[in-house]
């Protein structure tokens, strides 16, 4: 009883009664219907029959390669001969972005570490140009004439320590004569430490920073002008450990990406190639730097502007190694975009826990690259599919059970090395992995292993979806967007014998938050594919055509629920027979659609013979039977049979209180309906009573921000104001529309209610401008949400005109 029109509470909306069924398959499959009538929104619960089945100081630089022998003869100890260059700084990439809003973090890092020696370690996942950037510091202080400067490929700490010994060398380090690398080494960092002489050392690519840590330059012990720059994938403590600056460097902005592409594309002559897909292309590639250069060498080499490459791109069939490949590399990275994404697997692999990386990212892999929550990670399906799938270990030939502990030290092993991100403030999204990076895990995962890890992804989705959406909006809202994602890289996989029950907990999520109309689409889907692969008579596709049909008349499009209903129905007697409990939850469902419809008479009938089906099969107390009888009390009261309604609707609490107690839910809404029943009859008085009960028990067995507990406040208000409370109404009007803002969000459907009752209120105790502004507010958020064909947003319209007419 939540609505009211223009003049007051006049046509009320049935409630919808809930009493969950029995008899289920699976889990969290609900096939289960609004009995909603014509006329204006009221507060209602609801019938749920459940089928439990990715300048360098403003300046850019086009250097060319920067090279300097490895090898100098040793000269006479004396003064440094400057400049002096040791290794190979790469090129700038084509179309380099200077990427000032990096550069200025990786300035003041250096400046906050002004009192020691300034270390800045750029830290990031493959392919997201941290070489590039400290490339383009070493062309800028070659350009400045800085006096040493030495770039170490330093993957392996033989290379930094034989650099260095080159280097001593160069700058004519006493006794560095080539015969003893190490000796040379530690001796070139002395002479870093005493020297006056400007330097930069890069060390680029430091992946053993355990065996590294002796040859970090040290600190200068006088003026000296020194500066050290490393990059690394590593992201752990030794990363900053002794005063080292640890920068994130991640992929391109938006305009930096397409920055990237003008300016390469304008370069190759080819400005055309940059259409209007040029930003959804960007989404595609995840701002990756690597990726851009790999896809925009491609597109030039083989004339595909931005629409027709991301056509191919995201194409399931088509693979990275062919739209990304070896030799698209134009601008020197010296590797394939899926070896750099996942190059530093292999050394996660060998830490502990030892062979947990590979199947954990490969997982990863399969769910939304925004993110996932960290208690998917504690499930039993992931530490069971982690224990079968463990890379082999010649120490552990039989290793014990992986224990939740260990998956999330597999988590934090891959954060290490920068192939996914982990973090455990954020609860609902606590791992996230670059798309490109999830690509090339899926592609590099053995066809026959993939089937497994679809299905572990599943199961640990449904494993921690809450029962009651409503105690954790947040959460399934990012469980449903990992489902989507699962789905889309899964195909067929999560439909075997039957379609997984991840599915349809997605379907029923949508309903229950309000949208309708992502929930008529996500139920088309799967008919569609249940019909194709299970076959039209297969339980699951019936199931999933009758949720359609409920989708359908959720959003306001009777005419093609019951066309659907209709055939649902008879689908399930020609295939189940006439009592079983889909058919009788099938035939439940048309009656909604015909009630709703304004065919009451027809919806009487059906529900007859529902509530005989019932009795017949499971009894006359049974939950499926009490539910039946209260829906026909609902149709009952839709055609004037007060008395025969209020009979039913008693004995429906009678039998509730004897079979499920005085305080059990079901119960509570069975006496939320009596008090409906007197409403309807005008028995205000008699309906209070009972509505100030109902919501004193909901508030001490459910809790007061329970959505059944909002339901009895809403209707205890729009009890008050028949009665002529205005004051009292209004109170809980504004207190239940609060709750609703803060539980629901501001565009679910009970939200839009509570505002519209609010808005009629208002109207009541002559409150005409705030009346008037948020009725305005409801039909914006109903066209919105709901369309412009809802009777919800017809009936908003309408009372907006009235109101605006007096």
């Amino acid at each position: 009883m939540d609505s009211a029109a223009g003049t007051g509470p006049s046509s009320p909306t049935p409630p919808r009664v809930r009493v969950s069924g029995e008899g289920a398959v699976g889990a969290g499959r609900d096939i289960s219907h609004s009995a909603v009538g014509a006329g204006s929104r009221v507060e209602h619960t609801e019938v749920d029959n459940r089928i439990t089945g990715g300048t360098v100081n403003g300046d850019v630089y086009r250097a060319e390669n920067l090279t300097v022998n490895q090898y100098l003869p040793a000269p006479a100890p004396g003064p440094v001969v400057r400049p002096v260059r040791v290794g190979t700084v790469p090129p700038l990439a084509s179309a380099f972005q200077p990427r000032p809003g990096l550069r200025e973090e990786i300035d003041r890092a250096r400046e906050r570490h002004a009192t020691v020696l300034p270390t800045q370690v750029l830290s990031g996942g493959g392919g997201v140009g941290k070489s590039q950037l400290a490339a383009a510091y070493a062309h800028h202080a070659h350009a400045e004439d800085v006096d040493v400067l030495v770039w170490v490929n330093a993957a392996e700490t033989a290379q930094i320590i034989a650099t260095y010994a080159a280097a001593a060398q160069g700058v004519g380090v006493p006794g560095a004569d080539g015969q003893d690398a190490e000796s040379d080494a530690a001796g070139f960092l002395d002479w870093l430490a005493v020297t006056e002489r400007s330097w930069l050392v890069v060390l680029d690519d430091l992946t053993d920073l355990e065996g590294a840590q002796r040859w970090w330059p040290r600190p200068p012990a006088g003026t000296g002008d020194g500066r050290v720059l490393a990059t690394t994938r590593r992201r752990d403590a030794l990363a900053s450990g002794a005063g080292r600056a640890v920068v994130d460097v991640g992929t391109y902005t938006p305009a930096e990406a397409l920055g990237y592409l003008h300016e390469r594309f304008a370069a190759a002559c080819a400005p055309h190639l940059l259409d209007g897909r040029a930003t959804g292309l960007v989404e595609a590639l995840g701002g990756l730097p690597l990726a851009l250069a790999h896809a925009a060498a491609y597109m030039i080499n083989e004339g595909v502007d931005c629409t027709a490459y991301l056509r191919l791109f995201t194409d399931r069939s088509s693979h990275m190694a062919a739209l990304l490949p070896p030799g698209a590399d134009t601008d020197g990275y010296g590797r394939q975009v899926t070896a750099s994404l996942l190059l530093a697997l292999d050394a996660a692999e060998r830490h502990e826990p030892v062979g947990l990386a590979a199947p954990a990212i490969r997982l990863a892999a399969h769910l939304d690259p925004a993110g996932h929550p960290q208690q998917l990670w504690t499930t039993e399906a992931v530490t069971d599919y982690l224990t079968t799938f463990r890379t082999p270990h010649p120490g552990r030939p039989d290793p014990e059970p992986v224990t939740p502990e260990q998956a999330r030290a597999a988590l934090r092993l891959l954060h290490h090395y920068a192939l996914l991100t982990h973090t455990p403030h954020d609860s609902n999204r606590t791992v996230r992995l670059h798309a490109l990076t999830a690509r090339a895990a899926r592609e590099t995962t053995l066809p026959a292993d993939t089937p497994a890890t679809v299905d572990a992804a599943a199961d640990a989705l449904a494993e921690i979806w809450p029962e009651h959406e409503h105690t954790a909006r947040d959460l399934t809202t990012v469980l449903r967007a990992n489902t989507d994602t699962l789905a889309d890289h899964a195909g067929d996989l999560l439909w075997n014998s039957d379609g997984h029950p991840v599915l349809f907990a997605a379907g029923h999520s949508l309903s229950a938050v309000g949208l309708f109309h992502t929930a008529v689409t996500h139920w088309r889907r799967l008919a569609a594919d249940a019909e194709r692969l299970l076959g039209d008579d297969h339980p699951d596709t019936l199931i999933s055509r009758n949720n359609l049909g409920r989708s359908c008349f959720e959003a306001g499009r009777s005419e093609e629920a019951m066309v659907i209903g209709e055939q649902a129905l008879a689908d399930c007697e020609r295939v189940l027979g006439t009592d079983h409990p889909y058919t009788l939850i099938s035939r439940d469902n048309l009656a909604a659609f015909y009630a709703g419809a304004g065919r009451s008479d027809e919806a009487i009938v059906l529900e007859e013979r529902v509530l005989a089906g019932h009795e017949r099969v499971s009894g006359p107390s049974h939950p499926d039977t009490l539910t039946s009888r209260a829906n026909l009390a609902v149709f009952y009261f839709q055609v004037g049979r007060s008395d025969e309604a209020i009979a039913l609707m008693e004995r429906v609490l009678a039998d509730s209180e004897r079979v499920l107690g005085a305080d059990h839910p079901e119960t509570l809404t069975s006496r939320n309906n009596l008090a409906y029943s007197h409403w309807q009859a005008g028995r205000i008085d008699e309906a209070i009573e009972i509505e100030e009960r109902v919501l004193a028990d909901r508030e001490r067995v459910l809790g007061a921000d329970h959505p059944d507990t909002l339901t009895s406040r809403a209707n205890l208000a729009v009890s008050y104001e028949q009665a002529g409370r205005t004051g009292e109404a209004t109170a809980l009007e504004e207190r239940v529309l609060a709750d609703r803002e803060r539980l629901l969000g501001d565009s679910h459907p009970d939200t839009l209610t509570s505002r519209n009752n609010l808005a009629y209120s208002y109207w009541q105790a002559g409150r005409t401008n705030e009346a008037i502004g948020l009725m305005q507010r409801v039909l914006t958020d109903s066209k919105q949400l709901l369309g412009d064909n809802h009777p919800d947003t017809r009936a908003a319209a309408e009372r907006l005109r009235v109101w605006r007419t007096r």
